[in-house]
């Protein structure tokens, strides 16, 4: 059974954008993956380019990347992936059309404007991309120049998200960052004036020192530019970066950063965004005149990850290369990935339970407006979402979540459910005579507690992996052991 906590709470326990965490996963033997391509027959699947090269590390990241590498590594890298490319392609299902394709890393526009045309080529060759497939990229003011974002435009990028952080010099320098507030400003021109489907800027809160004025200034700065969508992410100093390293590890203060939480949802909202998660944000526009109301299916379809780095969903089977938190172990996976000739063979992950499935399916859904439908948990799992997870009855008790859509303010439409449009996505799923059924909706106060919420639905045996993987690589009383272990 599911049950609430009633003793105070760290709001920032752990952000839940897949689950189960890597730190999950453990060894296979004898996994193949051509027997779990099956999961990824039909529309509506993701495809996704791991380039884990950077210009320099930053002192917060935590993320599958390494910075210095020469040429000759990136070319062996991208030879590795185009075998692997090859014989992915003779496994799909003849059905697969991906709905959309993503290069992260890393800082992929690191890449030459040779490499990153050679890459775009080769995946749409070989590999069975939608039409009208959403093709997005991410990137970092300094490598963002007029050359390369015409390129990526000619490639058909429809999505940039730039990793802006800050507009104040000071905090980018504390940071780690390389780039200055004047090249974030030039990069941030560039990319909205050529024209994109979306450009999503990127800054964090939670640092030492930050005040609400510093964080106000750098999101009045960036909606003077008018992007699609701004993120806004909690600092989080996690074990093995150089942050922690450098003794400014567990710097993070929940009240004050639940402050500049506050404060900048508020500004964005008084500057025409609308909140549809605890980091994301959307614009008001002709294009997207009401954010946050279109249900979507994101529990079920796959996901193909190539190269290094990254995660593939193929059903119950999520499988990915070790987690690796120093340069070393991640240059030495990036040296072995680059000789391997077999593909095919899974040799790190996990295999899910259906139990896991739903428990992944509803951390999915509800900490994203509008929320999880009961009709649609119904129709997925043969199973009332209600007597699956009976803490929900309790946040609803709390003021956590609520029955019916939400608007940013945390209040419902009338009746609950006006403001939902319906999205088939790649379940084709609908409500009752085409219309959705009732939802459970995160409310204003529980948007903001989405990392604490999200973590409280991790199941025991997978927080006792994550918590043996912490023990194992040295954690003491780190924000994710202290967090979950307080659950």
């Amino acid at each position: 059974m599911f049950t609430g906590e009633e003793t105070p709470m760290n709001r920032y326990v752990q952000y839940m954008y897949s689950y189960p965490h890597k730190t999950a996963y453990r060894p296979l033997q004898h996994v193949n993956l051509g027997d779990y391509m099956g999961n990824l027959e039909g529309e509506g699947h993701s495809l996704y380019l791991n380039l884990p090269f950077c210009e320099s590390k930053c002192g917060y990241c935590n993320l599958f990347s390494v910075a210095g590498c020469d040429q000759a590594l990136v070319e062996e890298y991208l030879e590795a992936v185009r075998r692997q490319v090859l014989q992915y392609r003779e496994v799909l299902p003849g059905s697969t059309v991906f709905g959309d394709f993503t290069i992260g890393g890393g800082t992929p526009l690191l890449l030459s404007e040779g490499q990153l045309d050679r890459v775009f080529q080769m995946v749409r060759s070989m590999l069975p991309l939608g039409k009208e497939a959403q093709v997005v990229i991410e990137t970092a003011p300094r490598q963002t120049c007029r050359e390369k974002v015409a390129l990526l435009k000619k490639l058909g990028v429809t999505r940039v998200s730039l990793g802006i952080q800050s507009f104040a010099g000071e905090e980018l320098a504390w940071l780690g960052r390389r780039h200055d507030p004047a090249q974030a400003r030039r990069a941030a021109g560039l990319l909205m004036e050529a024209g994109f489907a979306c450009v999503n800027f990127d800054f964090i809160y939670g640092l030492p020192g930050q005040t609400a004025g510093s964080l106000l200034e750098s999101l009045e700065t960036a909606v003077a530019y008018a992007p699609e969508e701004i993120f806004l992410y909690p600092l989080y100093i996690k074990h093995g970066v150089r942050m922690e390293q450098e003794g400014k590890g567990n710097v993070l203060d929940p009240e004050h950063t639940y402050a500049l939480y506050r404060a900048g949802s508020a500004c964005l909202k008084e500057n025409g965004y609308v909140q549809v998660s605890m980091r994301r944000v959307q614009r008001r526009s002709a294009r997207n005149p009401r954010p946050g109301t279109v249900l979507c299916e994101c529990g079920l379809s796959g996901a193909l990850s190539l190269g290094c780095g990254g995660r593939s969903y193929l059903g119950p089977l999520h499988t990915c290369t070790p987690y690796r938190i120093t340069r070393r172990e991640a240059l030495e996976e990036i040296r072995q990935f680059g000789r391997r000739e077999d593909f095919l063979a899974a040799p790190h992950g996990i295999l899910l339970s259906e139990e896991e499935m739903r428990r992944r399916y509803v951390i999915r859904h509800l900490l994203i407006r509008p929320g999880i439908s009961k009709e649609a948990y119904r129709k997925a799992f043969g199973r009332e979402l209600a007597e699956d997870f009976p803490v929900l009855g309790e946040w609803m008790e709390r003021g956590w979540i609520a029955e019916g859509n939400q608007d940013a303010e945390g209040n419902r439409g009338a009746e609950g459910n006006q403001d939902v449009e319906e999205n088939r996505g790649a379940e084709g799923n609908r409500g009752r005579e085409g219309k959705e059924a009732s939802l459970y909706s995160l409310t204003k106060e529980g948007l903001g507690l989405s990392d604490y919420i999200g973590p409280m639905l991790i199941s025991e045996d997978i927080r006792d992996r994550m918590l043996e993987w912490e023990r194992e690589h040295g954690q003491k009383d780190h924000t994710l052991q202290g967090g979950l272990e307080k659950l």
